[in-house]
């Protein structure tokens, strides 16, 4: 009995440890697992921008075009922004396209971080803004965490959400459920916290079997927002990485 005891102690407490290392390795490489930067697979898709935000190159994918419209879109987390570019401007023809490639991806320099991100995002818009007075933000997945909090800084024309989060965080807890995630993050893109803020007309566009991003998340952020300010609507049968793939999807995106 003793010997067994000590046994069933012994296999605890390895257990312990090994869930303890689980969590640090988490929290150390965390940012690996958030961010997966893409090299440029098409640079015949528009032109390449640098916009220098204090001692870095940010690089920003672009169809220029005079007039006061623009369009500004923040990709997913392993998404080559540039490949956007066509889409958006069949979808915006009179407006000029801007996608911000962030830290670490392509040939912007520095690494990625939500700070980083953040102030690449609010100078790029700052830089639009004064040559195109309307300005719709979009954001994508992980961008649009950077896309929320743009507007809540920011005047713009319109906001566009594609498989939103209400924080980072509940992505990370529906992809590692039996981890403290919600602790450990560092970077955590907390819309719902911003949302109120934001006071320009906004679209969300929800896939309706997302297995990325939870549907209560999505729905949380929309609560999130002022009474009025947001519209909600489901794609059914398209994935997180297939939404776009909806034959209303482009219809929805540009729709005033």
């Amino acid at each position: 009995m003793h010997f067994a005891l000590r046994v069933l102690s012994g296999l605890v407490i390895l257990a312990m440890t090994l869930y303890f290392v689980v969590c640090v390795a988490l929290f150390v490489y965390q940012r690996s697992l958030i961010y997966y930067p893409q090299p440029m697979a098409d640079r015949t898709s528009g032109e390449v921008l640098n916009l220098q935000v204090g001692t870095q190159t940010v690089a920003i994918s672009t169809n220029p075009r005079p007039g006061p419209s623009a369009v500004i879109y923040f990709g997913g987390n392993a998404e080559d922004v540039s490949q956007e570019i066509p889409g958006l401007s069949r979808a915006f023809p009179r407006s000029a396209i801007y996608s911000l490639q962030y830290p670490g991806y392509d040939s912007s320099s520095g690494t990625p971080s939500e700070k980083a991100i953040f102030a690449d995002a609010l100078a790029l818009f700052d830089r639009v803004k004064v040559e195109h007075p309307d300005v719709v933000v979009i954001g994508r997945s992980l961008g649009s965490g950077v896309a929320v909090w743009v507007a809540s800084q920011r005047p713009l024309k319109r906001l566009v959400l594609v498989t939103p989060f209400d924080s980072l965080a509940d992505a990370a807890a529906n992809q590692f459920p039996y981890l403290p995630v919600r602790w450990l993050l560092r970077d955590r893109y907390e819309s719902g916290k911003y949302a109120p803020a934001v006071m320009a007309p906004t679209n969300i566009l929800v896939a309706g079997d997302d297995e990325i991003i939870p549907r209560a998340s999505s729905d949380r952020l929309r609560d999130r927002f002022r009474a009025g300010v947001a519209s909600y609507v489901v794609l059914p049968g398209f994935g997180h990485n297939t939404i776009q793939n909806s034959p209303m999807y482009w219809r929805l995106v540009s729709a005033e």
